[in-house]
């Protein structure tokens, strides 16, 4: 079995991106069943405050009013190549640590699939639905539509369970080097950074494949 862990933040429109090409690969990946894909939180920044604001002032900020139409263009267009839609006018900007507190609940308490389901959500959610991914009510909703359960969900989101551990994973993932997401982790060894083409992907998972066949068994 071949672990994937892929670092993204919910945040991060080029992580969305990078996970419909990835899942591309996957599907034309003779071994595609064969894969064990986690993901890991990153925060590309933690400062933001939690209380929503729209996405477009917060951007605006950071990179100048100017350059938003340009950047929301690309994003555009890339986006409906992968069946994704972007709505940068109504996206709301809030602190993501809570999401990743809950996507670590979903691994540990129900698995890799509910994992990518939510993970799906809540990028849904906070690039084309304008949902507040801060707001506990409004990720319970998200949740629920990933599986998970309505009354777990709100307790594990009243109390601060996983927020230790997220914050580890967090430092963790600097630590091994990650700067920037997505970064796709394959089978702890190598390391590929960035939204790239399906196309790549692929031949990423084959090599990798074709370099643990040649590795000794334990």
């Amino acid at each position: 079995m071949l672990q994937v862990e892929i670092y993204s933040d919910v945040a991060c429109p080029w992580c969305y991106v990078g996970k419909r090409r990835f899942e591309k690969a996957l599907a034309a990946f003779p071994g595609g069943a064969d894969v064990e894909v986690v993901y890991r939180p990153y925060q590309l920044d933690p400062s933001t405050p939690e209380k929503a604001e729209p996405l477009s002032e917060r951007l605006a900020l950071k990179f100048g009013r100017d350059q938003l139409p340009a950047m929301h263009a690309r994003l555009h267009e890339i986006g409906v190549a992968e069946g994704i839609s972007f709505d940068f006018d109504n996206a709301l900007s809030a602190n993501t640590l809570t999401g990743h507190r809950l996507l670590w609940h979903a691994l540990e308490e129900y698995g890799r699939d509910t994992q990518a389901a939510l993970k799906e959500r809540l990028l849904r959610g906070y690039f084309g639905e304008g949902v507040d991914v801060g707001d506990h009510a409004k990720l319970t909703d998200l949740a629920v539509e990933a599986g998970l359960d309505r009354d777990r969900t709100a307790a594990f989101l009243a109390s601060d369970e996983g927020l230790a551990q997220v914050r580890q994973a967090i430092d963790e993932a600097r630590e091994i080097g990650v700067t920037a997401v997505p970064t796709f982790v394959f089978q702890g060894k190598w390391a590929v950074q960035g939204a790239q083409e399906t196309a790549t992907f692929l031949q990423v998972l084959e090599q990798v494949t074709e370099e643990l066949g040649k590795q000794p068994s334990a």
